[in-house]
């Protein structure tokens, strides 16, 4: 599956048609130059590597760690560049979700001080509503919705330049350790 381009069926341009969705979280008040984490903090709270390691940094994480923000640069050297599409890269929304929910698992490791794996048990109202593509920075917002100890629902959106790319709401829980 990949994120199509907007389009509307009336007159209104992508930018109004945009307008009545709101971000998850308020990105005016949050500095995006700044790092919360680099990969390497990142490799230490979650398990993703290698091709799968869709985080680049973790921006900022409110003090209870329920909500965070990260970026991932799609660089033209990804696995997935040359197949989805030739001469037409766009990134494939299962990989936004994912990403998405790396910063979810990020964060959850992060609230329950120490390191555990934990899977996608659900993915409920996914949208994609922009394509992504070779030089986006791709910013994630994760706003947690429900938390435990063993189990967390999140929403998650992925933002390029301003423009909302997807969103979704997501839940996984602790598999090992």
């Amino acid at each position: 599956m990949s994120a199509a381009p907007s389009t509307t069926e009336d007159s209104s341009t992508p930018e109004t048609a945009d307008a009545d969705r709101s971000f998850a979280l308020d990105l005016s008040a949050i500095d995006l130059d700044a790092t919360y984490a680099s990969q390497e903090k990142i490799f230490e709270m979650i398990p993703h590597r290698h091709e799968m390691a869709l985080l680049d940094r973790v921006i900022w994480t409110s003090e209870d760690q329920s909500s965070g923000v990260a970026i991932k640069h799609v660089r033209d050297d990804e696995f997935w560049v040359r197949g989805h599409f030739p001469g037409q890269p766009m990134l494939p929304g299962v990989l936004m979700i994912e990403a998405g929910a790396q910063l979810s698992c990020y964060l959850f490791n992060e609230r329950n001080g120490s390191v555990s794996t934990a899977a996608f048990l659900r993915i409920e109202n996914a949208v994609f509503r922009r394509s992504v593509t070779v030089g986006d920075d791709l910013l994630l917002l994760c706003k947690g919705i429900k938390m435990s100890k063993r189990r967390f629902t999140s929403e998650i959106q992925g933002v390029v330049d301003g423009n909302l790319c997807f969103e979704a709401v997501i839940t996984g829980m602790k598999i090992s350790k």
